[in-house]
């Protein structure tokens, strides 16, 4: 009798252990960050050719700038993308050319997709599209690689000019 009370009691306890409950509140905010690393200034110069009716040299593209972002949408919420504007005055007889590779580094979820290589002008043209809930990693070699390019675009427009300084904005938006 004794033993049979004493299993009957451990039951109680253990059942009693089965059931409690512990509520958890979790948020998960809206987030929306977008960078280009590493910071600081690019040079673009054009050459003079060394040969009479030969073009100007157009500069090396430069590959050294990539984007990174984190973002954490709505549910149900609207993708984001980034565009691409030039701040100034835009240099005659010149296009300023920029390209977004696919995504790569230590980033996950759902990463943007870039467009096709763009011409920049003083209006936003998309450069990336169909960002989800995501994060690219931070730093050079994570997210996406920027080509930036000078070519000229109408030689009849060129003129000489010193050191001409352009400023690229870039804005992430749903």
């Amino acid at each position: 009798m004794i033993l049979k009370r004493s299993l009957l009691l451990t039951s109680f306890i253990f059942s009693g252990l089965l059931y409690s409950q512990a509520n958890v509140t979790l948020t998960l905010p809206v987030v929306t960050l977008m960078d280009v690393e590493p910071t600081g200034n690019i040079t673009l110069n054009f050459t003079a050719p060394t040969e009479a009716g030969n073009p100007i040299g157009n500069p090396t593209p430069n590959t050294t700038k990539w984007i990174n972002y984190t973002s954490a949408i709505t549910s149900g919420g609207l993708t984001r993308r980034i565009t691409a504007a030039i701040s100034g005055t835009l240099i005659q007889g010149v296009n300023i050319r920029l390209q977004a590779a696919a995504a790569s580094g230590a980033g996950g979820g759902t990463l943007g997709t870039p467009s096709a290589q763009v011409t920049l002008t003083n209006t936003p043209v998309t450069i990336i599209s169909g960002i989800g809930g995501a994060y690219t990693g931070n730093g050079a070699n994570n997210g996406h690689m920027l080509t930036i390019s000078l070519v000229p675009s109408t030689y009849t427009d060129l003129s000489a000019r010193p050191s001409t300084a352009l400023t690229i904005v870039y804005t992430i938006t749903e």
